[in-house]
């Protein structure tokens, strides 16, 4: 996460996370949590407040999860009631661990020449078949607003990137509006990604 970013969130932890806590994403959950296995191991990459690694847990999911900023992972952590790790999408270093990975508005803070490999860690860390979830802000740019970096991707932008560098393959994308008040306005593109096992 660049710098500026990560000093954003450091800063504005408690604001952000009590933002966030409250936020309707049952639709969401919906779209994912039927392609786990039951008692299925998530990891909320990205984890912010803990909001969706929570309801996992709720229904009955291993979850881990993490976060780059430390303020952030500190707040996680406690609300999780277990340890959120301190740490980015490039030092996610494992192979064949999750059933399911969660990337809810967190992939989008990744500079877009480092999404290629950031994305190939990902697939490692998927069990075969097993499928991730990533959100970005709709659209083509790199760009800076209150103080935090963005990649934009609409639906070309996404596909360029996970077939050109991986074996991930998508099995939906769709767009939705920004659930926060005041927030209708923003679109979103969503993705449900599946880590297709080479034969």
């Amino acid at each position: 996460m660049p710098s500026t970013t990560l000093t954003y969130y450091n800063n504005n932890a408690q604001t952000f996370s009590d933002s966030t806590l409250n936020v309707d994403m049952s639709a969401l959950y919906a779209e994912f949590l039927p392609l786990i296995p039951k008692h299925g191991h998530i990891l909320d990459a990205g984890c912010g407040s803990a909001r969706d690694a929570m309801y996992f847990k709720q229904q009955g999911c291993t979850v881990s999860a993490f976060d780059a900023s430390p303020a952030l992972a500190k707040l996680a952590s406690n609300y999780l009631q277990q340890p959120v790790a301190v740490k980015n999408f490039q030092q996610l270093n494992c192979n064949n661990k999750y059933d399911g990975i969660w990337c809810c508005a967190s992939l989008l803070h990744v500079p877009k020449n480092e999404l290629p490999q950031v994305f190939l860690n990902l697939q490692h860390a998927l069990k075969p078949n097993g499928v991730l979830y990533v959100s970005f802000k709709y659209g083509t740019q790199e760009r800076v607003h209150n103080g935090r970096e963005f990649t934009d991707l609409n639906e070309d932008g996404l596909t360029a990137l996970i077939t050109q560098h991986t074996e991930l393959k998508i099995i939906k994308k769709w767009q939705t509006v920004d659930q926060r008040p005041e927030r209708e306005s923003e679109v979103w593109l969503n993705a449900l990604i599946k880590a297709v096992p080479v034969l």
